[in-house]
């Protein structure tokens, strides 16, 4: 494809491509699952809440897999459950993850540390590692994409072992696609900052001990406080567009990079902006 030619895209971006979506269930995944589908892909949905799972690949035309990233043979089987339909994996998203305040770092509960860790760092390993396999023998490349934070580029935003690992996978991403590129697969990353996901949103009310706080209310004070483009917050649908670019041919030159979709707020200091004034 000329990469001059815009209007030979297709209007379906991601037709006929395979891919697995874990922690697809419910917030970031789903809405990416959702979206994948309507682009013609075929979704592996995978997630440990079956009941949400189920019912979300049901609509979408896709298939359900239970699996619990941190334990290694599930992910495989992940994989393996792709291959076993539809012959190929051309696309996972590495999105399953926890959060949770963690306090002072004085203070930091280890166990809870290494549960966060055996999520968010070895299930995204794990993701790579038997994707990886897949497109390698598959001979066709694909594309692997994880899900960072803005909290891997900023202090002080969310809780230390969350913050260490989203770091991990920024440069876990970067080394792993310095290996798969001679296989063409790229390896790409997404950094969402202050979207209003079940995830977040759970977050935030733990830490303003207030369970009524609604989407509305985050999209609106993020974009207030926590974005340079006035009113403006993030949402589901700016991810879920940012994993269809990455997993598309569109994206065919870009790999080793982090998309931050964060409307510019970890990349200047706002507390300067009165010089524009």
């Amino acid at each position: 494809m000329d990469p001059q030619n815009h209007q030979s895209l297709p209007v379906k971006r991601l037709l006929d491509k395979v891919a697995i979506i874990t922690g697809g269930a419910r917030g970031i995944g789903a809405g990416t699952a959702r979206f994948f589908a309507q682009q013609g892909a075929h979704v592996v949905v995978a997630d440990i809440m079956d009941e949400l799972g189920t019912e979300l690949a049901e609509s979408i035309g896709g298939r359900y897999v239970h699996c619990d990233v941190a334990r290694e043979a599930d992910v495989e089987a992940a994989v393996k459950f792709a291959l076993a339909w539809k012959g190929r994996l051309d696309v996972i998203f590495n999105n399953a993850g926890v959060s949770g305040p963690d306090g002072s770092i004085m203070r930091v509960d280890m166990e809870h540390t290494r549960f966060m860790v055996s999520v968010n760092v070895y299930g995204v390993i794990h993701g790579i590692k038997h994707a990886a396999r897949a497109m390698v023998e598959g001979g066709h490349g694909g594309s692997i994409i994880c899900c960072a934070s803005s909290s891997a580029l900023l202090g002080g935003l969310a809780g230390h072992a969350y913050t260490t690992s989203k770091g991990a996978i920024v440069s876990l991403v970067r080394t792993a696609a310095c290996e798969l590129g001679q296989h063409r697969i790229r390896v790409n990353c997404i950094s969402p900052h202050g979207v209003p996901s079940e995830m977040l949103m759970l977050y935030y009310r733990k830490v303003l001990g207030r369970a009524d706080v609604t989407d509305d209310e985050i999209f609106s004070a993020v974009g207030k406080k926590g974005s340079l483009i006035k009113g403006r917050g993030g949402s589901v649908a700016d991810v879920a567009n940012a994993a269809v670019f990455l997993a598309s041919e569109e994206s065919g030159f870009i790999t080793g990079h982090n998309l931050v979709i964060d409307g510019g707020y970890t990349s200047a200091s706002t507390g300067l902006s009165f010089i524009y004034q």
